[in-house]
């Protein structure tokens, strides 16, 4: 190497050193994590917020799909028998549960095989939503006649009303596109939000936990299986603090009062074994809560006789 040779590459290492890392970095971080590759929602004046359809996302080893309906689902099939599966994040999954590792697309596969006839147990559910947001998207979403309706539901849903505060693009839990730079996404949706936290811990997840009045969206969810001639069945699943006190919370009491005064079908977790190792966090089960949450619903649909009681 020249004189001239080495006098360049002294003054040009060290850029060129950083410009390669930032740029294995940035692969790494796409390629071997999915950044850049959010599930993106999109704002309604309906029900607050929804997945924007037609998402094949690949996010943290992860395979995330939804449909035209913007369902984490297949397309509904109106050839199949349908059951339509409520929620927020809970049934939804979230960016850590794999498409075939939900609730929903376990029990579609199992039915089938048991019934001999395609079953879709379609997963109608977006973070942080509460009853009222799923009673005002199959109000205002044409489906395939379902022959039953089930919502997966927590004590905190009880009061947590739609407020339509604008949470989409606005806040990093809620995007409505992609980063330009997995870096930037990194730094600025995971490892600043970790020094600034909000006050309220549901804050930046949008979710509107005041003393308002009992969430209407379970008497509209009843109305509406009434009308379609269909079971209504809730699934309380249990929060971390309730498996830990081994009894649901004041606002999950008034769920099961209102089941109870509604005649509706109720399926309490902590009556199953719900343990604290499957949740990954307070509240969002692991692959294997959702498999326990699976085999539970199983096993009250798996004879077909919920399905004709109306």
């Amino acid at each position: 190497m020249s004189a001239d040779q080495r006098s360049w590459w002294r003054r040009w290492r060290w850029p060129i050193g950083i410009g390669a890392l930032v740029l294995i970095t940035e692969g790494v971080l796409r390629v071997g994590f999915g950044f850049c590759d959010a599930v993106l929602l999109r704002s309604d004046p309906h029900y607050e917020y929804i997945a924007q359809p037609s998402q094949d996302r690949h996010r943290f080893g992860r395979h995330i799909v939804y449909n035209s309906l913007s369902m984490r689902s297949e397309e509904p099939d109106s050839s199949a028998i349908i059951i339509l599966g409520c929620g927020d994040s809970v049934i939804n999954g979230g960016s850590l549960t794999d498409n075939d590792s939900l609730a929903t697309t376990i029990l579609s596969q199992r039915l089938t095989e048991a019934w001999g006839r395609k079953v879709q147990f379609l997963n109608i559910g977006t973070g942080s939503w509460g009853p009222d947001n799923c009673a005002a998207y199959l109000a205002r979403t044409p489906l395939p006649e379902p022959r039953a309706l089930v919502l997966v539901t927590s004590s905190h849903d009880a009061h947590d009303n739609m407020s339509f505060s604008g949470v989409v693009g606005t806040r990093k839990h809620f995007p409505d596109q992609q980063y330009t730079s997995a870096i930037v996404e990194l730094v600025d949706r995971y490892v600043i939000p970790r020094f600034q936290k909000p006050e309220n811990n549901h804050e930046e997840l949008g979710i509107n936990k005041g003393d308002e009045a009992f969430n209407s969206g379970f008497s509209s969810l009843a109305r509406y299986a009434e009308q379609q001639h269909i079971p209504f069945l809730i699934y309380l699943h249990a929060e971390r603090s309730e498996i830990k006190a081994g009894k649901y919370n004041r606002q999950g009491r008034e769920i099961i009062q209102f089941a109870a005064q509604n005649n509706i079908s109720l399926i309490k977790d902590l009556d199953h074994g719900a343990r604290s190792e499957e949740l990954r966090d307070n509240i969002h089960p692991d692959d294997a809560g959702q498999r326990r949450m699976a085999e539970i619903l199983y096993s009250q649909l798996q004879d077909r006789s919920f399905l004709l009681q109306h």
